[in-house]
C-alpha cells in the first residue's frame, strides 16, 4: 500500500545507516556520479595490510566480501562527536562493483570532513579518488519526497571496483546529535572478516552498550577508550518477505550518558525516558486556536453521537490536511504547533496526528501519539530504547459507551481503558481500521504520565480479503462468459484505490482486472466493467465485470476438461529455492479470501468426474475449496484465510506444503461428458 507512512526523514537516515548496505546500494540505479579522473596514488596503511589477507568463508554467489570495518567516535564534553568510518571490500564477481559506491548522509547538525577512497587493483598501480570528486546532492531514494529538508547526500564512485580489487574509503565527520545514541552494525548482506569499533569518552561519562542479534562481546580497554572487534560474521542474504534487517542483522547501540548538569542531550535509558523526552518535545504543540475551535463545531455540529464525532473529525484530518513534510534541524523530530498545521493545511504524520489530537480534545476525547515502524519486527521487547520509529499515529481513548462494530483496532489499557489505534496519516483506512503493517506491531506510547511500549492489536482476518463471486456459462466449444463481482475489503480494499489514483479514463480504471485475468486465463476479453465505492473509504471497494474466455475448457476426445478455479491465485513459489529457508515469512497482515465460482455447463454435458476437496489448517493459515455438481451447475467454492502475521522458519515446510496443496487445487480439472455415456 502506497500511503504517506515514513515521516521521518531523521529517522529515515538512521534507518538506512544502521542497515548498513542492506540494499542501500539500490541508489545507484537512479542515480549516476560524476565523472571522475582517478589519480595514481597509494593506498594507506590500513588498506595496504589487507592485499594478502585471507578471504572469508563465502559461497559461490557471493558478489564481495568485507575484507575490514572500522569505525571510531570520539565523544566530546559538549556532545559534539567525530567519527571515522573505514571500510575495505575485495571484489568477487562483477554485480561486486556497487561496493565501489560511496554513500555518506548528512544534515545541519553533521559536516562530512572529508571522503577518500581508493583502489588497489590486482595487477598495477594502486588509484587515489579524494574528496573533490564527491558530488552532492539532495537526499534521494526515499519514498514520498519532502517539500523542504535539511538533509543531503555526498556521493563518491571509486573506479575499478573489478573481480580481484580492493577497494575501501574513508569518511569523517563531526555531528551533534539530537540523542546520544550511536549504531555499530556489523553484520551485512555479504561475509566480513574483521570489524572494529572504538568509543572514545571525555572524563566522567558513561555508556551502555546493547548487543542485538549476537552474543555479547566484551570491550578492551578502560578509562576513557574501549574497543570492540568481531570477526568472521556471516552473510546474510536477503530472502523475499523477510523480516526487517534491524531484527536479524547483528549490530551493538551504544547509549551515551554525560555527568549530571553537562548536556540535555543523552541517550536513552529506558522506553519511559524515550516517552518523556518525545512528550517534551510537544509540549504546547496541542493548543487550540478559535479557528481550530469554530472547525471542530462546524465539523461535528449534525453528529448527534460520539462516536460520529470522531468519524468526522478524522475524514477531514486524514483527506483536507496534506502530506507534506518540511523538516529542518529538531523538525524531523519535532511536530509543528497544532494553529500553523490547521492554518497551511498540511504537515507530516506527527503534525497530523497533532491536529487530530487537538480536535478531538475540543470534544473532550484525550488522544495520545505513538510512534511506530511501519517496517513490524524493527521495535520488539527485545530492543533497547531507541528511536528506531519512522511514523507516527494516535491511541484515542474511547468515551465510555462508544462501542461499535466498525471500532476493530481496539486494546484494553490497563490504566487508560479501551484505547483505539488511529492513523491520521493514512486517507485509505477509516477510522476504526488499522492497515496490516501496523498491526501486531509495537509502538511507543507517550502517555500522560510515562512512556511504555505497547503491543498494537491484530484484526480479525475477516476484516481484510476479497470475496469474488462468478456466475458463468460454458458452452460446448469451450467458450466460458459471464459476470464477476468482486468485493475488497481492508487493505485490499486501500491498495485498489492507491492503485486508481491516478487513473483518468475508465480504462484506466480496469486494467487492475486485466493484470487478474492475464495470470489467471489464456485469452479473454472484458466486455463490461464499472468500478464500485472508489471515493467512499468507509464502504467495500468493488469490481463488476463481464468476460468471454474462448477455449477455456478443452477438449479430450468426446470429453471437456474444466478448470473451476476460474480467476485469481493464492498459491506462491515464494519457498521454492535451493537454499534453506532462515528467516521467518512476514505476511502483510491477516485476511480472509473467499471465491465462489458458478458454472452452468453447455447443454447436453454432466459432471463425470471432480477434483477431490481440500480441508487444511496449519494454524497460521487455512485453505479450504470444493468442487459440486448440483444439477446443470459446477459450483467451485473456497477460503483462503491468513491468521498469523509472520511464520517461523521451524514451520517452513507446513507453508510449503500450504502454497503446493493450493497450487495443485487451482489446478485441478473437472471432466465433462456427453450425457448417457
Amino acid at each position: 500500500m502506497n500511503s504517506k507512512s515514513s515521516c521521518s526523514l531523521v529517522e529515515q537516515w538512521a534507518a538506512a545507516t544502521r542497515r548498513g548496505l542492506f540494499f542501500a546500494f539500490q541508489f545507484a540505479l537512479v542515480c549516476g556520479f560524476a565523472c571522475v579522473s582517478p589519480a595514481r596514488g597509494d593506498a594507506p596503511p590500513w588498506m595496504r595490510a589487507l592485499v594478502n589477507a585471507p578471504v572469508p568463508a563465502h559461497d559461490e554467489k557471493t558478489d564481495a566480501v568485507l575484507l575490514y570495518s572500522e569505525e571510531i567516535l570520539n565523544v566530546q564534553g559538549n556532545g559534539k562527536m567525530k567519527k571515522t568510518v573505514r571500510q575495505a571490500y575485495k571484489i568477487l564477481r562483477p554485480g561486486g562493483k556497487r561496493y565501489g559506491r560511496v554513500r555518506e548522509d548528512f544534515d545541519s547538525e553533521t559536516r562530512i570532513n572529508y571522503i577518500h577512497a581508493w583502489c588497489i587493483p590486482a595487477q598495477g598501480k594502486d588509484y587515489e579518488i579524494k574528496d573533490k570528486d564527491s558530488m552532492e546532492t539532495a537526499l534521494f531514494g526515499v519514498q514520498n519526497g519532502e517539500l523542504m529538508t535539511d538533509l543531503r547526500s555526498k556521493l563518491l564512485e571509486i573506479p575499478a571496483a573489478d573481480p580481484g580489487n580492493i577497494i575501501g574509503y574513508e569518511v569523517e565527520r563531526d555531528q551533534r546529535p539530537y540523542v546520544l545514541q550511536d549504531f555499530w552494525g556489523f553484520q551485512e548482506e555479504v561475509p566480513v572478516r574483521e570489524a572494529h569499533y572504538t568509543l572514545q569518552l571525555p572524563s566522567g561519562w558513561e555508556y551502555k552498550a546493547s548487543w542485538l542479534n549476537h552474543a555479547e562481546v566484551k570491550p578492551t580497554g578502560s578509562g576513557t577508550q574501549w574497543q570492540w572487534v568481531v570477526s568472521d560474521v556471516p552473510a546474510i542474504r536477503a530472502e523475499t518477505a523477510m523480516p526487517p534487517a534491524e531484527s536479524v542483522a547483528g549490530l551493538m547501540l551504544v547509549s551515551l550518558v554525560p555527568p549530571g548538569g553537562g548536556t540535555a542531550r543523552k541517550g536513552f535509558e529506558s522506553w519511559d525516558d524515550m516517552g518523556r523526552w518525545e512528550a517534551a518535545l510537544a509540549q504546547d504543540r496541542r493548543n487550540a486556536s478559535p479557528e481550530i475551535k469554530q472547525k471542530v463545531s462546524a465539523l461535528t455540529a449534525s453528529s448527534s453521537t460520539s462516536l460520529a464525532k470522531m468519524q468526522a473529525l478524522a475524514r477531514f484530518v486524514q483527506s483536507d490536511i496534506r502530506y507534506v513534510a518540511i523538516q529542518l534541524g529538531i523538525g524531523g523530530w519535532q511536530p509543528h504547533p497544532a494553529p500553523d498545521i490547521f492554518t497551511h493545511k498540511y504537515g507530516d504524520c506527527k503534525d497530523k496526528a497533532t491536529l487530530m489530537s487537538t480536535m478531538l480534545k475540543e470534544i473532550g476525547v484525550d488522544s495520545y501519539y505513538l510512534s511506530v515502524n511501519t517496517q513490524r519486527g524493527t521495535v520488539t521487547p527485545a530492543t533497547p530504547a531507541v528511536r528506531w520509529f519512522d511514523h507516527e499515529i494516535l491511541a484515542v481513548r474511547l468515551p465510555d459507551g462508544v462501542k461499535d462494530a466498525s471500532l476493530q483496532a481496539v486494546i484494553e489499557h490497563p490504566k487508560l481503558g479501551r484505547l483505539l489505534i488511529f492513523d491520521p496519516t493514512d486517507e485509505l483506512t477509516p477510522y476504526g481500521q488499522l492497515r496490516g503493517a501496523l498491526q501486531s506491531n509495537y509502538a511507543l506510547l507517550v502517555g500522560p504520565e510515562a512512556g511504555e511500549l505497547i503491543l498494537l492489536p491484530k484484526l480479525a482476518a475477516a476484516v481484510s480479503g476479497v470475496r469474488r463471486n462468478a456466475k458463468l456459462t460454458l458452452s460446448s466449444t469451450g467458450t466460458l462468459t459471464g459476470e464477476i463481482t468482486e468485493t475488497r475489503l481492508g487493505d485490499s480494499a486501500a491498495a485498489q484505490r492507491a492503485a486508481l489514483r491516478s487513473a483518468a479514463s475508465d480504462k484506466d480504471k480496469i486494467k487492475p482486472i486485466e493484470s487478474l485475468l492475464a495470470h489467471s486465463l489464456a485469452t479473454y476479453r472484458v466486455t463490461k466493467a464499472s468500478v464500485t465505492n472508489l471515493q467512499e473509504n468507509g464502504e467495500p471497494f468493488g469490481y463488476n465485470y463481464s468476460l468471454v474466455a474462448e477455449n477455456y475448457a478443452k477438449p479430450a476426445g468426446n470429453l471437456l476438461l474444466v478448470r473451476p478455479r476460474v480467476v485469481g491465485s493464492k498459491s506462491s513459489d515464494l519457498l521454492e529455492t535451493k537454499e534453506a529457508r532462515r528467516f521467518p515469512v512476514e505476511f502483510d497482515g491477516p485476511s480472509l479470501d473467499s471465491d465462489l465460482f458458478e458454472i452452468q455447463l453447455p447443454a447436453g454435458y454432466e459432471v463425470d468426474d471432480l477434483p477431490p476437496a481440500v480441508d487444511v489448517d496449519y494454524g497460521f493459515a487455512s485453505y479450504h475449496s470444493k468442487t459440486e455438481a448440483k444439477g446443470d451447475t459446477l459450483r467451485y467454492s473456497r477460503t483462503f484465510e491468513v491468521k498469523d502475521v509472520s511464520v517461523p522458519v521451524a514451520k517452513m515446510e507446513d507453508l510449503k506444503k500450504l502454497y503446493r496443496i493450493i497450487a495443485s487445487d487451482e489446478r485441478n480439472t473437472a471432466v465433462l461428458k456427453p450425457h448417457g455415456q
